[in-house]
């Protein structure tokens, strides 16, 4: 199956917090997308990875992803070297998207940067015909996204561009909650941590609330572009709802 846009992120939830809204509005107009998470969050202190997969399905049938992987890379400890490389050349491959979200360049969880540095490598690796990586005993074709673009998670950084999600913040919102273990859980869940409170999918809305202004919308999402975004004319700018 190709995907048409795919989030290749750390962790499972940092898809649903940063590029959800995104995701669910290409798929209303008929987009394929996905989500790949390179680990299972298994360094959580709250929850467990079996809780966490049940979270995921709920989210997936929210989002109506055509595709959600996990890539079992180790929570904290993956590293940008040949063999994860490989791993996602071989998704990437596989899926053959036309574009490919990923993490922040840098932010508060470490792993967030790395993935966002090893993704954005191996997107660019994925397009060399001399690496060769096979799916189910075939040999797999060069494939390279047109753009890989960056969330924005945790620390604030000014976006290149933002997209429209006003159309899609419930859907969001409902994603972000399904994983009630990390952020509404009950105490019984773990301890007390900096996202597991109601306060923090609050901040999420206010979020996207103060990025949907910038561009006169209700709400939005930003993102970091990795090379030049090029335009055929000024009809590909929206135009605001309101000032």
């Amino acid at each position: 199956m190709k995907i048409d846009i795919l989030a290749i992120v750390a962790h499972p939830d940092d898809a649903e917090l940063s590029c959800s809204g995104t995701l669910m509005l290409h798929k209303l107009k008929g987009y394929k997308t996905g989500v790949v998470d390179l680990t299972q969050g298994e360094l959580g202190s709250r929850g467990s990875v079996e809780t966490r997969q049940r979270e995921t399905s709920i989210s997936n049938q929210i989002l109506q992803l055509d595709v959600r992987e996990n890539l079992s890379m180790r929570d904290g400890f993956f590293v940008n070297d040949e063999k994860h490389q490989l791993a996602i050349i071989n998704i990437l491959r596989k899926y053959q998207p036309s574009f490919v979200i990923t993490n922040a360049p840098h932010d508060r969880h470490p792993d967030h940067g790395r993935a966002a540095n090893l993704v954005k490598d191996a997107c660019f690796y994925s397009g060399l015909i001399k690496i060769e990586t096979f799916h189910q005993g075939e040999k797999q074709n060069p494939w390279r996204p047109k753009k890989v673009f960056q969330m924005i998670q945790d620390v604030f950084i000014e976006p290149d561009f933002i997209i429209d999600i006003s159309s899609t913040i419930d859907q969001k919102i409902d994603s972000i909650k399904a994983y009630s273990s990390q952020f509404i859980g009950e105490e019984n869940d773990g301890p007390l941590t900096y996202i597991s409170s109601k306060q923090y999918i609050e901040r999420s809305l206010y979020r996207s609330s103060m990025l949907g202004k910038r561009i006169g919308v209700q709400y939005g999402e930003g993102f970091i572009k990795t090379n030049s975004i090029g335009l055929n004319d000024f009809s590909s700018f929206i135009l605001p709802e309101f000032v």
